[in-house]
């Protein structure tokens, strides 16, 4: 059992160098809300979620004040929608997007996430309407967060949800010109998704979950970044002794304030995930890791290998310091939430395709990228069929959160606010994908999927 105590020796990583516990995400499953009213099932989702996390915001607040840890989110995640308004009798979603997010307002958290669907290996008629109902539901609420998982090692790649995915990030970014097409900040798009990631824009409760669970996903690129500068001159194998050793520390943070929220909201506690997830403050930042390792600046080559040691390290501290790890767990490289990504690509040193290499090793995948508005649907659609190749291929997740800014050009920036940060348009290729994405169909799973 963890005590108080151990948090003694991470006053300076707090004070210092922006250690904090990101977010704690209450999972919720709303499997029994279904009914074939449509009314009626949006009042049973509100109210559960209301029941369940009313106590949620209060009880982070006590935790971070108790024990001095910064908690800088609460946040909820549902089973996906698509599970629940299945068997309503209606063709409009919205109302179930409405319904979360009037539920996330009462209860007062950051962001509700799971307006979500399933469809790796096909869409059912549920699926469709939730799919075209995204731009929507995004645009007319402010805290929900939705995700689309399109793609499995175990079912390939569904081409035709991810042609629809396309469009569909086209039309959201539209609906939300005014603001620099912020619904597709909270839309992403994954391969092989968890089920128990408790960050946003991506979380979902899996239909695997218990009915409530509390996941807590936890910080540190800056920990990390101060403990390499210990290390200069070092061999590899030190540098990587010391990742290892500072996410354990780092991991055992998020272990007290996961079993201390799980125990006082009588609920169970779920997974850590260990996640180093940068902010746009200086010196809260994957890059700045990255360039400590030696690198002249991240983007240059290097940067793969750099990002496979830091990813792995962060792994094998983080398990021994918890045996519940999951989520992600690893590193984030999310372009507008890390001041030293931003500088790269102004200096053009990282573009898509680096950004793309670097995923085949960390967490995640192209994450809050900016392109031209003008971007082709046909071309967002290929960017997301390469990354899930890389996710289904390498049997990990990946996803795509991408934002072609309505009226942006390359050079031009869209700034989101907040842990969102600001995000310097990117070059795509002008190659024209639309004979590819047209053909639609599975791509069929690799052969190591066949492990029975």
């Amino acid at each position: 059992m963890i005590n108080s105590g151990e948090i003694l020796s991470t006053i300076d990583m707090i004070s210092q160098q922006h250690l904090d516990v990101r977010t704690i995400t209450m999972g919720i499953s709303l499997r029994d809300c279904a009914h074939p009213d449509a009314a009626r099932c949006c009042d049973r989702i509100y109210d559960k979620i209301t029941r369940y996390a009313a106590d949620l915001v209060k009880t982070g607040e006590a935790i971070e004040s108790e024990f001095g840890i910064p908690i800088v989110n609460k946040r909820i995640s549902v089973t996906p929608i698509a599970l629940v308004a299945e068997s309503s009798e209606t063709e409009d979603y919205a109302p179930f997007a409405a319904a979360l997010d009037r539920a996330a307002h009462e209860t007062g958290v950051n962001f509700i996430g799971g307006y979500s669907a399933l469809v790796q290996k096909g869409m059912t008629v549920g699926d469709e309407k939730l799919l075209r109902s995204i731009p929507q539901a995004l645009a007319e609420t402010e805290l929900v967060c939705s995700s689309v998982n399109v793609a499995s090692t175990k079912a390939g790649i569904n081409m035709d949800a991810v042609a629809l995915m396309g469009r569909i990030i086209r039309q959201a970014a539209e609906r939300t010109a005014d603001n620099g097409g912020m619904a597709c900040a909270k839309l992403v798009v994954f391969a092989n998704a968890v089920e128990d990631n408790p960050f946003m824009a991506g979380a979902f409760h899996g239909p695997g979950e218990a009915e409530c669970v509390i996941n807590v996903g936890v910080s540190g690129p800056g920990v990390v970044h101060h403990a390499l500068q210990s290390c200069k001159g070092e061999s590899f194998d030190v540098v990587a002794e010391t990742i290892k050793k500072t996410a354990f520390r780092i991991t055992r943070v998020g272990q007290l304030v996961a079993q201390e929220a799980a125990r006082r909201l009588n609920v169970p506690f779920g997974i850590v995930d260990l996640s180093l997830a940068p902010t746009p403050a200086i010196g809260d930042s994957v890059a700045d890791i990255l360039e400590e390792i030696g690198l002249s600046t991240v983007g240059s080559h290097g940067t793969t290998a750099a990002l496979a040691m830091l990813n792995d390290a962060v792994k094998k501290g983080g398990v021994m310091a918890s045996s519940h790890v999951g989520g992600l767990s690893g590193a984030f490289i999310p372009v507008s939430e890390d001041a030293g990504m931003i500088a790269a690509v102004k200096k053009g040193a990282l573009t898509i395709e680096k950004l793309e290499a670097m995923t085949c090793v960390c967490s995640v995948g192209l994450d809050m990228i900016a392109v031209p508005g003008d971007t082709p649907a046909e071309t967002l659609s290929a960017i997301i069929a390469d990354e899930a190749a890389i996710g289904m291929i390498n049997n990990k997740t990946t996803a795509v959160r991408i934002i072609p800014a309505p009226g942006k050009t390359v050079g031009d920036t869209v700034d989101f606010g907040g842990l969102l940060g600001m995000a310097p348009v990117m070059p795509v290729n002008g190659g024209d994908a639309s004979l590819f994405i047209a053909r639609g169909g599975r791509i069929p799973a690799p052969i190591h999927s066949l492990r029975n």
